[in-house]
């Protein structure tokens, strides 16, 4: 098994790795409770396993296997290989100090994707800023740290953005709320180089940006943004991201996901299409 290209692959390997344990186990017919005994462990922490939402021990690992009655060393091997790799840092890890756990696992999740679908209320996304308009809202949010960490926090969201311009980078659908494009965050001056930045980027081929315009009133996201990531792997759920003031949801299940499905489609039908967003972009640049 080869290793992913640094920092994109250690999310979802445990996420893939969670998934085949968690197959393994309901092989078997073992509660987790049954699994977690064997490995001197909770039921709890199972779980957490099997979601990857923890790391994995070796031992740990090798124990569940033989529990599991997978004897065959290929597929022993390939299993603790997985282990390495999902325990391999990524590139975001040397901002550690600045990130909350909730959200060092989105940019973990963020990297794996070749999807990502997005709805955003108060905010341009953050893989759509400009440095300007990022140091400026980060700066709302942090307003009493050193300028050397705002400036840090801008750096890696600009890192972030790396992957939208490389060959084997995701596909960005984003619906923007109109209310962001006209809400002035840092002025005129950085809002006009925000706003030619989304006409650029949205000619991208991977980029597919809409606008849900003032005149439609209501709609299907009154909920607020959240966001969508799919991944290359058929074996692994989508999962939701719903971003809190201190924290974040992460839904993964069938049930949790589809709403947000629907909302997303529904949205994606009511705003304007790619030619009128240019045209909105368009029309907010000379008002200026």
């Amino acid at each position: 098994m080869s290793m992913d290209p640094p920092g994109t692959g250690s999310t979802v390997r445990r996420i893939m790795l969670g998934a085949s344990l968690r197959r393994l186990r309901e092989e078997k017919g073992l509660a987790r409770e049954a699994a977690g005994f064997h490995i001197r462990a909770s039921e709890s922490k199972i779980s957490r396993m099997e979601l990857g939402r923890v790391g994995f021990k070796t031992r740990d690992v090798e124990d569940l296997l033989t529990l599991y009655g997978v004897l065959d060393d290929a597929e022993r091997r390939g299993l603790l290989e997985m282990v390495r790799e999902a325990n391999t840092p990524g590139w975001w890890h040397k901002y550690g100090d600045l990130l909350p756990n909730w959200f060092t696992t989105y940019v973990g999740l963020e990297e794996a994707t070749n999807i990502i679908r997005t709805y955003e209320v108060q905010f341009i996304p953050g893989l759509l800023q400009t440095s300007a308009y990022a140091h400026t809202v980060i700066r709302l949010g942090y307003p009493d740290v050193p300028e050397a960490e705002i400036e840090r926090r801008v750096h890696m969201r600009m890192q972030r953005q790396d992957r939208l311009t490389k060959k084997d980078g995701p596909r960005l659908w984003a619906v923007i709320d109109e209310a962001a494009l006209r809400r002035p965050i840092g002025g005129k001056e950085i809002m006009r180089e925000q706003l030619q930045h989304l006409l650029e980027v949205s000619t991208l081929p991977n980029i597919t940006l809409q606008v849900m315009p003032f005149r439609f009133g209501m709609h299907a996201a009154e909920g607020g943004a959240f966001s969508i990531l799919r991944f290359p792997e058929s074996d692994l759920s989508d999962v939701v991201y719903v971003e809190q003031l201190w924290g974040a949801l992460y839904l993964d299940k069938r049930e949790d996901i589809d709403p947000y499905l629907t909302a997303m489609e529904q949205l994606c039908v009511e705003s304007t299409t790619p030619g009128g967003t240019a045209e909105i972009l368009g029309d907010l640049l000379r008002e200026m």
